[in-house]
């Protein structure tokens, strides 16, 4: 698997010059042209030593809704590579019309920085790296980078690449995927390697049963009709056969999110959500990290079955206080131990706030962090966020003492209320940049 170059090696005088050349371009990832499809050059072993499918691994790709696809909807694949023997980890990925194995069938589009695209004619005469590849190179391979190559170095059994890709907009017949997987030694050089490849078969489905109904996007803290929301923020997915799961359920795991779940997905703008809570009338997923402003399409995939497009609203920031049950009391933490800040005659088991505590508040919508953390992934460190928010309390600026992202899409920020302050039910709110909590949540002080 290499980089092609413009020009050719001729001649033995010249391979001890090139050759750590070629080698470190092994790990940038292959040309175009090595998933072992009909009409490709080959299968990594054109370059890599070696029978593919002979050392006991695999490689798979995960579908999100199982092997079909509905026209024009993105799902977001992921590659796992598989051997027990080996530390360093590629892949290629294509997908042809099983009609036409020369012709490419929808486009992919890398979402991290492990994975690029590689846009080619069909003679792999001309090649480039693009997103998206222009009509003159309309063969598209998605594989892993030199950050993904050094990312997975060291990791021992299977790695995984994860992307995106957006089936034709039409119903063109049966989709082929193709996929070579590289699991390397990891000693830069080409013997050693094990290559292993697989194809799938995938068919159109407008969908099965009833279709879902969309009938309201929120931000999921803000209690608000189709409130705004942002990358990154929760949101509340509102309305009818959303999922097939009933009551419904949630996912309770320390790991990544998932992107489909029971066979409900959600794409917002594209791009395909993190599902965290599903049921046939709401669906909660974690906005995917994009730069969009303005109104986003979003839509529900329920089996195959898929919605029409609802219109939410991205804005910079969406901040939003999570609160007790839906209402107007804020869940938040006091510093003198384990006491939850609510009022006593509304939640029972909390208390009150008094003069001089510190407070912990839990929010979505506070935006970037330094260092950043996608959707979709959970911070391994605290990271703090790049603008600190102002808290008011009674339209008095509380003392920010520190807001940091503790859980994927969830901020953490403590405030110090002043020595003096006015007590009863007073009005509560996040301000980051230049938007606003939504009124009506109140701290209760005493």
């Amino acid at each position: 698997m290499r980089r092609k170059r413009n020009s050719r090696v001729i001649g033995g005088a010249l391979v001890l010059v090139v050759a750590p050349v070629l080698m470190w371009a092994y790990s940038s990832g292959p040309d175009a042209g090595y998933t072992g499809a009909p009409k490709d050059l080959g299968d990594c072993t054109s370059c890599h030593l070696g029978k593919v499918n002979s050392n006991g691994g695999s490689v798979a790709v995960a579908f999100p809704n199982g092997l079909n696809y509905v026209p024009g909807t993105a799902q977001h694949l992921v590659v796992t590579i598989t051997d027990s023997k080996q530390r360093a980890w590629g892949f290629q990925l294509t997908a042809r019309l099983a009609s036409n194995s020369a012709t490419q069938a929808g486009s992919l589009s890398p979402t991290d920085a492990n994975t690029t695209l590689m846009c080619s004619t069909s003679t792999f005469s001309q090649q480039q790296q693009a997103d998206p590849c222009p009509g003159n190179l309309p063969l598209q391979y998605v594989e892993h980078t030199l950050t993904g190559y050094q990312a997975s170095l060291g990791q021992t059994g299977s790695f995984t690449y994860e992307f995106d890709w957006t089936p034709p907009a039409t119903n063109v017949g049966n989709v082929v995927v193709y996929v070579a997987g590289n699991a390397a030694n990891g000693d830069m050089s080409t013997s050693g390697d094990h290559i292993y490849t697989k194809s799938y078969t995938l068919t159109p489905s407008t969908g099965g049963g009833t279709a879902p109904t969309i009938s309201e996007v929120d931000n999921a803290f803000s209690n608000i009709a189709n409130s705004p929301i942002q990358s990154g923020t929760w949101v509340a997915i509102k309305g009818t056969n959303l999922s097939s799961t009933s009551p419904g359920r949630g996912w309770n795991s320390n790991e990544n999110f998932p992107v489909s779940m029971d066979g409900t997905s959600v794409t917002i703008n594209n791009k395909t959500a993190f599902v965290y809570y599903i049921s046939p009338t709401q669906v909660n997923v974690q906005a995917p990290t994009d730069s969009a402003l303005g109104p986003v399409s979003v839509v529900v995939t329920n089996n195959g079955s898929v919605s029409a497009a609802a219109t939410a609203t991205y804005q910079t920031n969406s901040p939003a206080l999570l609160q007790w049950g839906g209402g107007q009391y804020p869940y938040a933490l006091i510093s003198r131990g384990t006491d939850y800040i609510g009022k006593a005659s509304v939640i029972p088991n909390t208390v009150s706030a008094h003069a001089g505590d510190v407070l912990t508040l839990w929010v979505t919508g506070l935006g970037a962090t330094n260092p950043s953390v996608p959707a979709g992934q959970q911070p391994t460190t605290f990271p703090s966020v790049t603008l600190t928010p102002t808290v008011t309390i009674g339209g008095a600026n509380m003392t920010v003492l520190g807001a940091v992202l503790r859980f994927a899409g969830l901020y953490q920020v403590n405030i110090q209320l002043p020595a003096s302050m006015p007590t009863g039910d007073q009005p509560i709110k996040i301000v980051q940049g230049s938007f606003q909590s939504p009124d009506g949540i109140l701290i209760n002080l005493q």
